[in-house]
């Protein structure tokens, strides 16, 4: 099919027309009391990064807030063992530029903030998170240029907390199975997955 694509922004403009006032005024430079009591309620986030030749997000959790406080320009977030490929990490020493949106379970609003990010493997910086014997590979330090809440429509259009009727969707170890063509992954990777993950969580 053939598209006829959008190339200035003057057009966007049209078509959405004006931003409204409060969604143009909650944009905050920094971590305002409220702000920062909303992220520390988060345990789960989702990491936006940029590098060189590719972009990257990843889903961030833990036990306890998922980041921790500093200051009203400052978040430090552990990096707890994955599966070591590292992307979200590449990217952040190619180019600093880093989105986070914070999730709060069963809350249809997110916030989401703007900054750059550098990596420590500083061994004091890292045993500060330590929990229940384990201690993260390294640490983001995280520098805020703004943040903002954002409006709950999208989350209530797809009835994101609705676990009354989870959804069908193909397994890790399916998926697996196809795109190695049989080599990895099948029925015996799902059986065994819950334990794996179970043992190496903090690991």
């Amino acid at each position: 099919m053939d598209f006829e694509f959008i190339q200035e922004l003057s057009e966007l403009e049209c078509l959405y027309g004006e931003v409204g006032d409060a969604a143009r005024r909650k944009v905050s430079p920094v971590l305002t009391p409220l702000y920062s009591e909303w992220i520390a309620a988060s345990k789960f986030c989702v990491m936006s990064t940029v590098g060189n030749e590719s972009t990257d997000v990843s889903p961030r959790g833990d036990k306890k807030p998922v980041v921790r406080i500093i200051d009203e320009k400052t978040l430090h977030m552990p990096d707890w063992r994955g599966n070591n490929r590292i992307d979200s990490l590449r990217n952040i020493l190619q180019d600093g530029r880093i989105s986070l949106m914070f999730m709060v379970s069963g809350v249809n609003d997110v916030v989401r903030v703007n900054g750059t990010a550098k990596i420590t493997a500083a061994n004091n910086v890292r045993m500060s998170f330590e929990h229940d014997g384990h201690t993260p590979i390294c640490v983001l330090i995280i520098t805020v240029t703004e943040v903002h809440i954002h409006c709950p429509k999208s989350m209530m259009r797809s009835d994101f907390w609705n676990t009354k009727k989870p959804s069908k969707v193909p397994t890790i170890g399916s998926i697996l199975k196809e795109v190695t063509t049989n080599e990895v992954g099948g029925i015996n990777f799902d059986k065994d997955l819950s334990e794996r993950t179970r043992k190496t969580l903090r690991s």
